[in-house]
């Protein structure tokens, strides 16, 4: 299942709530003096819910004790990053030793408001060399400004499914590859039913399941950033390209508002009225978790799954896609701090558990050893997705001391730029330059 249950406005809602405000956290204070082979009890707060997750956990939990026979976990699931960073703050003997969150934007906050432990010092003391056991990717977005106050565990890759039958009556013989060929396709294989449709080829709204900007942006490889810290998608010409392109593919289809009705009409995103499920989308971009659960509601096409297209001009960057995934670190008030660590280090860097968490809850292993491991599910739609994750181009989004705030922003803009409001498209997105950088600013105060 995926991590989408932590909503993408969850740092506005945090940073409202003062849950996590960079610098100025002051959480209390814990130890790492603790001798990790003494009995002890550590707690570990995590986000899974689900039956089959929460027993993926407990599974795990006993090989890690199984190891570590003096160290017992109490798990606690289904908790917020909204819980988790009260209680944080507020630390105490109910306070988790060990935490997790499926909300990678926030890291920055994380290890900024000092709420979650530099990891380095634990690495160093354990020798785990932590760029040899990790993807480059995945410590960028588990790391902010040098501290590495988070590690991997799992991780989700995004990329599209497509209708093969749909496809077929198209007479579409493979999956596109490029911008260009993604708006032909998905003008082939939209059919129209008087004022509305049958199927679209593609559904470009960004307020569509897990449309969010930033995941088909990706293939752009925009840089959010520039080295002082300053947005800079003004100056971008990747971003220009992409709302182009998101423009195309809605004008080749009949059009936004058009497109819109027709998703208003569609049924949750988890349930069996999903709209690629009831064959009204062609072609759709997601992540791992929805092959599972198409085989589960039996889909009655044949489908198929690739990388999402890339712009013309960087095709040789084809297989790339967005990168996300659950992070895991150790709380900053935790008086067991070393004994916290070998649970950490367990669930993210070992390869056996590692490879039997990801099969368990059909989601991407975030170590190199596990990517590589024969022990992966071998259902090939399942290893696109891994090859997603090892691609080199791939991309995940810079940690910010504000969360994932420029994130909400650039969603904010996007929904306005699509429905057509926005008329002069330079001139607003240095209206979003800036309103990105007041918000840090204001953060850092």
């Amino acid at each position: 299942m995926p991590r989408w249950r932590i909503p993408l406005r969850a740092p506005v809602a945090l940073a409202a709530a003062g849950l996590l405000l960079s610098g100025c956290a002051n959480p209390s204070t814990g130890s790492a003096d603790d001798d990790p082979t003494k009995p002890v009890t550590i707690t570990f707060w995590h986000g899974w819910s689900a039956e089959g997750e929460v027993k993926a956990i407990d599974d795990s939990i006993d090989r890690f004790e199984k190891l570590h026979p003096n160290i017992k976990v109490k798990s606690v699931g289904n908790v917020s990053d909204a819980t988790v960073n009260q209680a944080l703050r507020a630390g105490g003997d109910e306070a988790p030793d060990v935490v997790s969150s499926f909300t990678t934007n926030n890291v920055g906050q994380y290890c900024d408001s000092g709420m979650w432990v530099d990891l380095d010092p634990f690495m160093r003391k354990t020798g785990l060399d932590k760029k040899k056991v990790f993807p480059q990717s995945l410590l960028d977005y588990t790391s902010y400004d040098g501290n590495q106050c988070a590690l991997p565990l799992l991780a989700d890759a995004f990329g599209m499914y497509y209708n093969k039958d749909a496809f077929e009556e198209a007479g579409i013989t493979h999956p596109p590859k490029t911008m260009s060929e993604f708006v032909a396709d998905a003008k082939k294989l939209t059919v129209r039913d008087g004022n509305s449709y049958k199927r679209v080829g593609f559904m470009p709204n960004f307020r569509l399941y897990q449309n969010s900007p930033d995941r088909l942006f990706a293939q752009w490889a925009p840089t959010y950033f520039d080295q002082d810290g300053t947005s800079r998608l003004a100056k971008d010409p990747a971003t220009y390209d992409f709302f182009e392109t998101a423009g195309k593919l809605m004008d080749a289809q009949g059009g936004y508002n058009a497109l819109e009705r027709f998703r208003t009409s569609f049924g949750d995103e988890m349930s069996n009225q999903n709209a690629f499920l009831r064959g009204k989308l062609a072609m759709h971009l997601d992540g791992e978790w929805r092959g599972l659960m198409l085989n589960d509601a039996k889909a009655d096409f044949d489908w198929g799954v690739a990388p999402l297209p890339v712009p013309d001009d960087q095709a040789e960057t084809y297989g790339r896609g967005y990168l996300t995934g659950t992070v895991a670190g150790i709380a900053h008030s935790s008086k067991h701090q070393n004994a916290a660590w070998e649970l950490v280090r367990f669930l993210t860097a070992d390869t056996d558990q590692v490879v039997k968490f990801a099969n368990a809850i059909h989601n991407v292993p975030s170590t190199k050893a596990a990517l590589a491991s024969p022990d992966l599910d071998a259902d090939p739609t399942f290893r696109t997705f891994l090859d997603i994750a090892k691609n080199k181009y791939s991309q995940v989004m810079p940690s910010s001391t504000n969360g994932g705030m420029y994130v909400v922003q650039l969603m904010d803009f996007s929904y306005t730029e699509e429905a057509g409001k926005v008329p002069n498209l330079k001139k607003g997105l240095q209206r979003l330059d800036k309103l990105i950088d007041a918000d840090t600013l204001q953060s850092q105060n």
